[in-house]
């Protein structure tokens, strides 16, 4: 009783201190005393929202009480309305129980239903002007977006968006410099580098005018992750990116550039435009106490809408060869069928003609001759003229009516509204021809791959074409390679073209199960190998079995070992294919203790391939019975496959 009656009484002097007015208005109670904070289900992750005596709004995040994202600010400024002071709160909603519950064509699961607790509290400024705040919070993070629920059709710009994501100083970073606008930028391709809150950014491939998201911090003294984002971007909205700068660890939200233009005919306002009512996209906050439980995580698809295509059933991830990465200059029908050819030998489903395909289609065929032998073709396209909507539509007509399955449209550089926009038509356009899609050039997915199945996958990755152009890229692939499924991949399937074994202008390091074994740690819809012909003819019948059956796509992925730019190894399966892969991010050799009778149940066996005599080039293939004893031992910057496998 004494307890209580002590707790009674300092909660009387902190309400009365509160009153009196030393730092804030509102708290996370409003003035009829509802909630302004938010908790999952679990109680495990919460957003607070709170007020200052300027009217001034800020949030906070917290996992299991234990701050994650500190005190950061919230607001926007607008042509005809200011959102960053003078604000206090006209409504709070009654807390809901929302569930996703939905199939991804492409992801690390087949398989999402997750329950998310979601509220919205609406302010209103010194003129009445009204701002929504959306909040959702789940077991695996944290959410919130802003709206403007005014329905009088006015015509409203945004100025800036103060958001911000107070990261604590002595965490650790993996951030990826935004290029500013060239030539081929931005194009989300640099390395994700390693850095303290506030570091400058050093060394990018290009010059940058910001960080990309998604970013990824350590935080709470090394306790969890976590991984900003965004979730539901459409042509209400530009990409956005963070601040370059980070003033005691506050990135902010910075948008699209305004010469962010490339060749496409964009205006000179780069700035968000929308009629009202307007609802933007989600400021995504994915929290996990393990890496593994961000590469897992399925929050930007939960967060964005619901698929819009009712049967799509024509919809079939795959495997793909592709003839550019081996032939860059070489556009001869000969060469196009000969790429066809190889994927009718692997069972693989597609092949992708690149840019110069329509001259060898004209001379040679190529588009009949690959559905003459049941592999469907994919076409390259350059974005400039796919823009215009009504042109668009045609050209889509005329490759579906030529059998052409897929289309790769290269050269967008730009994360502009209009370019969001466009994405969100294109999709559409290609779903009602039966078109999968593939974006270059681009910016990173934002959810979209829910929306649209048939938007397959897109680059926006340092990829394997980075042996051709990049010197420092032999050097940090590995590491990046255990770094992108962290980061790059959880915002949307990723073609990275893996499986580059042939000597290029800067030389490969990664051996060659490392090289092989990518093609199991990304996710991408289809998967183009890189490589030529004569190299897949090479291969041992272990690897070119293993690249049979190798699927897609994956039903359920398990992660084993996360330490991101050091080590990955991950439990994936498909229907009854069950595998483990592992890549080593560093250059030197790393032990792995395995219970393989964990993974393999069901199975009585499991091969293993590894490094061969020549580890850059060769193979080696082992089998055993199952163990609940493995060890090995990573090569430096090495890799290793275990098929389960019943006899």
């Amino acid at each position: 009783m004494l307890l209580n009656r002590n707790m009674k009484a300092r909660l009387t002097y902190n309400v009365f201190t509160l009153l009196v007015g030393i730092s804030f208005v509102v708290s996370s109670l409003n003035a009829a005393g509802q909630s302004m904070d938010l908790r999952s289900k679990s109680g495990s992750n919460r957003i607070t929202l709170s007020l200052n005596t300027k009217g001034e709004l800020s949030y906070n995040v917290t996992r299991r009480d234990k701050l994650i994202i500190a005190d950061s600010p919230l607001g926007l400024t607008c042509d005809d309305q200011n959102f960053t002071s003078g604000l206090s709160v006209v409504t709070i909603s009654a807390i809901e129980e929302r569930r996703e519950s939905y199939e991804l064509t492409v992801g690390n699961v087949k398989t999402v239903n997750h329950v998310f607790q979601s509220k919205s509290i609406t302010f209103k400024n010194n003129s009445g002007a009204l701002m929504s705040i959306d909040l959702v919070a789940g077991n695996e993070g944290v959410a919130f977006r802003y709206r403007f629920p005014d329905q009088n059709k006015k015509t409203r710009m945004i100025r800036s968006e103060i958001t911000g994501f107070q990261i604590e100083k002595n965490a650790v970073g993996w951030l990826q410099p935004y290029n500013k606008a060239g030539k081929y930028t931005p194009g989300y391709e640099d390395f994700y580098l390693k850095v303290h809150p506030g570091d400058s950014i050093n060394k990018p491939r290009n010059p940058s005018v910001g960080w990309c998201m998604p970013a990824l911090f350590k935080v709470n003294n090394s306790k969890n992750w976590v991984l900003l984002a965004e979730s539901g971007t459409d042509g209400s909205f530009p990409g956005c990116h963070l601040q370059p700068n980070s003033q005691g660890g506050l990135y902010t939200i910075a948008f699209a550039e305004k010469d962010e233009k490339y060749t496409l005919p964009l205006s000179d306002n780069s700035q968000p435009v929308s009629t009202l009512p307007w609802t933007m996209p989600w400021r995504v906050i994915i929290v996990g106490d393990q890496a593994g439980d961000i590469l897992l995580s399925t929050f930007i698809t939960d967060l964005a809408p619901a698929s819009k295509i009712d049967d799509a059933s024509w919809i079939e991830p795959g495997k793909a060869t592709w003839s550019w990465w081996s032939h860059p200059e070489d556009h001869s029908p000969e060469t196009y069928n000969a790429f066809t050819t190889l994927a009718q030998s692997f069972g693989f489903e597609y092949t992708l003609f690149d840019a110069g395909w329509e001259k060898a289609n004209t001379e040679g065929g190529i588009i009949a001759q690959a559905v003459s032998k049941g592999i469907k073709p994919m076409v390259w396209a350059y974005s400039a003229a796919y823009f215009d909507p009504e042109k668009r539509r045609k050209q889509f007509k005329e490759l579906a009516a030529m059998g052409v399955k897929g289309i790769k449209i290269d050269f967008w550089c730009s994360d502009r509204q209009e370019v969001m926009s466009c994405f969100q038509s294109l999709f559409e356009d290609a779903a009602r021809e039966h078109l999968l899609v593939n974006l270059h050039g681009t910016t990173v997915p934002r959810g979209w791959h829910r929306t649209w199945p048939n938007f397959m996958t897109a680059e926006a990755v340092l990829g394997t074409e980075s042996y051709f152009y990049e010197p420092r890229y032999p050097e940090k692939a590995a590491e990046q390679n255990t770094l992108l499924p962290f980061t790059r991949n959880v915002a949307g399937p990723t073609d990275y073209t893996p499986f580059a074994l042939t000597i290029r202008k800067y030389p490969r390091l990664n051996t060659a199960v490392h090289e092989l074994a990518t093609a199991m740690i990304y996710t991408s819809g289809i998967i183009h190998f890189a490589d030529s012909k004569e190299v897949f003819d090479s291969l041992p019948a272990s690897v070119r079995n293993l690249l049979k059956d190798m699927p897609a796509t994956w039903d359920n992925t398990q992660s084993i070992v996360a330490e991101p730019g050091e080590q990955l190894i991950l439990s994936r399966q498909k229907d009854r294919l069950s595998y483990i892969v592992g890549i080593n991010g560093t250059n030197k050799p790393q032990s792995v203790k395995l219970n393989l009778a964990s993974y393999g149940k069901g199975f009585s066996k499991f091969r293993v391939i590894t490094e061969g005599d020549n580890p850059l080039m060769t193979f080696k293939t082992e089998t055993y019975p199952i163990t609940s004893n493995w060890q090995y031992s990573f090569a430096p910057k090495g890799g290793f496959i275990i098929q389960f496998f019943n006899e």
